[in-house]
């Protein structure tokens, strides 16, 4: 096999294989059950095997990780409907701590040591257990914590003070580039942006790095590093 048939054919497959993977969700990159792991190393093999041997086929190659894919978004669908599935499957949470107390036999059982407990705490910024009312170790590994109520930051609700909702900024320029879409979403137009820069005493678009705008109307705008852009120039 030619060097351009063995970069078409590895392509091939990384098209593929990024298409499956959007196929079956979010879920499979962001949080991988041990049923969702052992999915994504069998496709991995499969993609791998056919890109090394040019002896097989692309359609026996694709055919087993269409399989696995179906196969998977069949069984997705499954634990959606099913609880008993779904605990099968992926399994179920397990408490760690309760009331600032290790749980032992949870601890044994899901073979959950204490070093990997206290780095998965100090990660959340907990440093005694004792302030810990729950933690709750996740079907992915992951380790949800939830302080006790006196050692929660206090939130404005705890002061009784109303606040006005703030939404997700929108970002209208990043790296120089105008987002139009976020700008028309905003109600706004090219004009307003340029008077805004004006303002801030920017004359062009290409000099933003990032320009955001909040709930309330009010636009961010950080410059590109100047040394950065005349480094550029420079090059050019």
């Amino acid at each position: 096999m030619t060097i351009a048939a063995a970069a078409a054919r590895t392509l091939a497959f990384y098209g593929v294989l990024l298409l499956l993977l959007r196929i079956m969700g979010k879920r499979e990159i962001g949080a991988l059950s041990p049923f969702d792991l052992v999915v994504t190393i069998m496709i991995a093999e499969l993609a791998a095997l056919p890109m090394e041997n040019p002896d097989i086929s692309m359609v026996d190659a694709l055919v087993p990780i269409f399989t696995l894919t179906v196969a998977e978004i069949a069984v997705s669908y499954i634990t959606l409907k099913s609880d008993r599935m779904r605990a099968l499957l992926t399994g179920t949470p397990s408490i760690i701590i309760r009331s600032g107390e290790i749980i032992e036999s949870e601890m044994r059982r899901t073979r959950y040591n204490l070093s990997d407990l206290l780095l998965q705490l100090r990660l959340k910024g907990i440093a005694n257990i004792a302030d810990v009312e729950v933690a709750i170790l996740e079907t992915n590994g992951e380790l949800s914590v939830f302080p006790k109520s006196q050692r929660r930051p206090v939130v404005p609700a705890d002061l009784g003070v109303e606040t006005e909702p703030e939404g997700l900024p929108l970002v209208i320029i990043a790296d120089g580039v105008v987002n139009k879409a976020n700008l028309r979403y905003a109600g706004l137009d090219h004009g307003w942006l340029i008077t805004q820069l004006r303002q801030q005493g920017i004359d062009s678009v290409d000099d933003v790095l990032l320009a955001s705008l909040d709930a309330v109307g009010h636009l961010f705008v950080q410059r590109k590093n100047r040394s950065r852009r005349r480094r550029h120039a420079d090059i050019l």
